[in-house]
């Protein structure tokens, strides 16, 4: 693969002019943000916190160590800044040290405020003079214990961390996160604490329980709540079993959890394609559409574009889970692609989001490498030049076989562009395309158009395929690649039809790819194909065996074998595609963010049957 020359146009900063969060041009904010002090403070308060969750949760399962840390939080002694012993302040400190380390602006706020307030606590106690008067602040058991002033030095040293490398913390959340935080917690609160009031009311043991009021049986759920452990001889008349105290106390953790995702959430609304950006999107597919066979799956409508400051490249994505996903290739002239991944990763970094492409070709991983993503091999693609396509030899004696059995059969394939279908036979072929999908979800997303019979789509190519008594049994539907290629988007076939069908139509769309001007057909992608074949051979390594192996047990679910082994009787070209990201410990999000894309995972939410039924798309 050739290197790709870059101009001095595409690949200066696009940031100029851009506003950060402070109301600074963004090019100043990322110098400041680029100087070693900056970066040392942000990665010791990320530290520190990953340290605290270390121990907090280490506290929680070694009882003595927990018992000696909540001694030193009680009377004269104190702990640093969120070293409280426990699973709940474990938790708390967790999220704050993940939502740190993804430079979110609202968790360094929030960690700022806290840990300022106990630092001024902290210095009031040990510098404080000791007047005798009524407003005293002296403690002087404070300045009597050692632990203390480590405490104090500690948090000093995590405020400090925290000022110096605060232009670190860029990553802007939803601007409707602090109001959706406040009606969480405030709903939340009240809620948790009506139904702690009617645990207590339902489980008080104590013998004077007549003279718990419900309004005091609400404060002491409330106080729990907030403080975990409440002073019950505040409380006359209740007394409590542990596991209602336990309940309350999980009531409270997950309360807390729900406000922090509230308050920390990346944000998700996202422009979709507008009509204008489709059709510069479609100029440049009619320039540059030969060079990606995924190039005119760009146009699926809940995708984002971002463009190069000349026009001429755009990245197409979408943001699921805190995950800016693209796929395939930039559209576009490869020489103003980096003029686009610039911006489209300056945009990711902003809010805070995970950059990853799916579905890259060599070409296209080479730029992305050189902004800093690294690449992983997913699979290949299986490209069929029609040229070079027969049934002829002895390695396409069954392909030949299943063909001839079909054909035989009374099957027979007619091949048309969408344009030159009726709008009466596109709405038939929906219809029974609805009924053939496998399941209510809508698969694809990188290798997928998620449509069918849209106006605009009138040069995609429709197979239909009928049975000797003219009865529709099959459809696949092809998008254009370039002025001379297709690319697979969707498969379907009625389950009581003759095997093989798939097979016939495509063998058919290669030999007849003369009556459209089809030079090239891509057909399905096969994940970890190069392990399946490497593994099979003479020499394979234990490593690659054992992988091949596992591969194989879960291709009984999800097919990944099988598919290797339909798209290799074609004997196509493998073109190799590769998903690139940034840090390898952000694989397992990106990974459930592709899954959510694809359709292959669901977040919660609403029951499937309230969905409307789309047509899914099967690579």
């Amino acid at each position: 693969m050739g290197e790709v020359r870059l101009t001095s146009v595409e690949t200066t900063t696009v940031a100029n002019g851009r506003k950060e969060p402070g109301g600074e041009p963004a090019e100043k904010a990322a110098n400041r943000r680029g100087t070693a002090p900056s970066r040392r403070g942000a990665a010791f308060a990320v530290w520190y916190l990953r340290a605290v969750t270390f121990v907090n949760f280490l506290s929680a399962v070694w009882l003595s160590l927990g018992q000696d840390l909540r001694r030193h939080n009680t009377a004269d002694f104190y702990t640093p800044y969120l070293l409280t012993a426990g699973f709940a302040s474990g938790l708390f400190s967790l999220i704050l040290a993940v939502t740190m380390g993804r430079r979110k602006r609202a968790a360094w706020i929030l960690n700022l405020v806290i840990s300022g307030m106990l630092l001024f606590a902290f210095a009031t106690a040990a510098f404080a003079p000791c007047t005798g008067g009524e407003f005293n602040f002296c403690y002087p058991e404070f300045r009597d214990h050692a632990q203390n002033w480590v405490s104090l030095l500690l948090t000093a040293a995590f405020v400090g961390a925290l000022v110096l490398g605060r232009h670190e913390f860029y990553a802007k959340g939803d601007r409707s996160n602090p109001k959706l935080a406040t009606a969480v917690g405030a709903v939340g609160l009240l809620l948790t604490s009506l139904v702690a009031a009617l645990l207590v009311g339902a489980t008080n043991t104590d013998p004077d329980r007549a003279q718990a009021t419900f309004l005091a049986r609400w404060r002491y759920g409330v106080m729990r709540l907030v403080t975990l452990e409440p002073n019950d001889r505040a409380y006359d008349g209740i007394a409590t079993p542990s596991w209602v105290d336990v309940s309350i106390n999980v009531m409270s953790m997950m309360l807390l959890l729900a406000v922090l995702f509230a308050a920390f959430r990346a944000r998700r609304a996202v422009d979709p394609l507008t009509p204008e950006d489709e059709e510069r999107l479609r100029a440049l597919l009619a320039k540059q559409g030969d060079r990606d066979s995924l190039g005119y799956f760009a146009l699926r409508r809940e995708k984002s574009v971002i463009w190069s400051p000349t026009g001429k490249a755009a990245v197409t994505y979408r943001v699921v889970g805190g995950v800016s996903l693209a796929s395939g290739d930039p559209i576009g002239d490869p020489e103003a692609w980096p003029g686009a991944i610039e911006p489209w990763l300056a945009e990711a970094r902003e809010h805070g989001w995970i950059p990853a492409v799916m579905g890259a070709s060599e070409e296209a991983g080479q730029i992305y490498a050189r902004h800093g993503l690294d690449a992983l091999e997913l699979g290949d693609e299986a490209i069929v030049e029609t040229d070079e396509f027969t049934l002829e030899g002895r390695a396409m004696r069954t392909v030949r076989q299943a063909f001839n059995r079909v054909k035989r059969a009374g099957y027979t394939v007619r091949i048309r562009r969408h344009a030159d279908v009726p709008a009466d036979e596109m709405d038939n072929l929906l219809k029974r395309a609805d009924d053939w999908r496998d399941g209510a979800t809508e698969r694809g997303f990188s290798m997928a158009l998620g449509r069918l019979g849209d106006p605009d789509d009138g040069q995609c190519v429709m197979l239909e395929c009928f049975d000797g008594q003219g009865e529709l049994r099959a459809v696949l539907s092809f998008v254009p690649w370039g002025p001379k290629g297709l690319s697979l988007d969707l498969m379907r076939r009625d389950r009581d039809s003759e095997n093989g069908l798939m097979e016939f139509m495509v063998i058919e769309l290669l030999e007849r790819s003369k009556e459209i001007g089809v030079t090239q057909v891509s057909l399905n992608f096969a994940m970890f194909r190069s392990v399946f074949e490497r593994g099979s051979k003479l020499g394979a390594g234990p490593v690659l065996r054992m992988w091949r192996s596992l591969l194989s047990f879960f291709s009984r679910w999800w097919q990944i074998e099988s598919l290797y082994r339909a798209n290799a009787k074609y004997r196509p070209i493998w073109e190799p595609r590769f998903m690139l990201f940034e840090k390898s410990s952000d694989l397992l999000r990106i990974g459930i963010a592709a899954g959510r894309a694809e359709g292959f995972l669901e977040a919660p939410g609403l029951p499937k049957w309230l969905h409307r039924r789309h047509l899914e798309t099967r690579r």
